[in-house]
């Protein structure tokens, strides 16, 4: 089907960007620094860790969406290769929407990764005392490091033996060996001994990782929309643009007065992403009910689907030709 192969090609597209793994490195690089840097709060340092690694996430998953959507988009429009794909008899929202899964999917594989890796920095948490014990987790590092060498040596042979794009094999081999390092340091204590799986994991921080991928999946569709008609610096904005309105719309809404009333109908219209970001309730032991959880998701759908609404209403008068 015409629809599967468009979002397939943009998947690989998404996936083989040198951006795609030059952004995932450097969310890497920071999720590991986030240990030493919430170190610094004298109190309350795992707190700012769950923090800190959540606004990674979210900055990651906006600059991908951004870039991404404008490589898988803007640019095949600018070469006039969307052409020969319009040209055919394949309508138009079929391209938006086999673009916006393909991107999704290569958005999907980088959230993964860094969610498990945030996940370990988590489980290793920040300095407590000057006791090595509580200095150092000595399985997350060993296995954390195992696994990382492991991605570079497979990615770099499959390059050079098989002449395979390096950015590809690095993002899809690291999410599955962090998920293999995620899954035996579960099974292991600080002092090496066996543990339930568990012990470890908290539910509640699950939750709150599905609710900012929610957030980043609406930027995408965001992205993608912008551009139809956008080049990617400008998409950039235009995603940071609505993500810092989405941040204070629920203040502008909440306004009194002649100014909130003639603000109010703009910002109603803006996602209001306060309801995605689960770190105020994680930080301070609040719990994120499961009703909660599927409301944002039903938003979270409710503005995707008008995004991408929006894109293909854009896309169907764009000139290609």
């Amino acid at each position: 089907m015409p629809f599967f192969s468009i979002a397939r090609n943009a998947f690989l597209e998404s996936i083989r960007q040198p951006v795609h793994a030059v952004l995932i490195c450097a969310a890497l690089l920071a999720l590991v620094l986030n240990v030493n840097v919430a170190a610094y709060t004298l109190e309350d340092d795992n707190k700012l860790l769950v923090d800190l690694g959540l606004s990674t996430l979210f900055l990651t998953g906006l600059l991908l969406a951004a870039f991404t959507a404008t490589s898988s988009l803007s640019r095949e429009i600018e070469n006039k290769t969307v052409v020969t794909v319009v040209s055919k008899p394949v309508s138009r929202w079929t391209v938006v929407a086999g673009k916006f899964l393909g991107v999704a999917g290569a958005i999907a594989i980088a959230y993964w990764l860094l969610a498990v890796v945030f996940l370990i920095t988590v489980r290793h948490r920040v300095q407590t005392t000057v006791r090595v014990e509580d200095t150092y987790d000595g399985p997350v590092l060993t296995f954390g490091i195992l696994a990382l060498g492991l991605t570079f040596v497979i990615a770099g042979l499959a390059n050079y033996l098989y002449r395979r794009p390096f950015p590809s094999t690095f993002a899809v081999v690291a999410a599955a060996a962090a998920l293999a390092a995620w899954g035996i340091i579960s099974c292991v204590s600080r002092s090496w001994t066996l543990q339930s799986p568990a012990t470890d994991f908290d539910p509640q921080l699950g939750l709150g990782l599905v609710m900012v991928f929610e957030a980043i999946m609406v930027l995408t569709a965001i992205a993608l929309a912008a551009s139809t008609r956008l080049g990617r610096m400008p998409t950039l904005l235009v995603c940071i643009g609505v993500f810092l309105l989405g941040l204070v719309g629920e203040y502008f809404l909440s306004a009194s007065g002649t100014g909130g009333s003639l603000v109010a109908p703009f910002s109603a219209v803006v996602p209001n992403f306060q309801f995605f970001w689960p770190a105020d309730a994680l930080t301070q032991g609040h719990p994120i009910p499961l009703t909660h959880v599927g409301f944002v998701t039903l938003y979270a759908a409710s503005l995707t689907a008008a995004a991408l609404a929006l894109a293909v209403i854009l896309f169907q008068s764009r000139d290609v030709g």
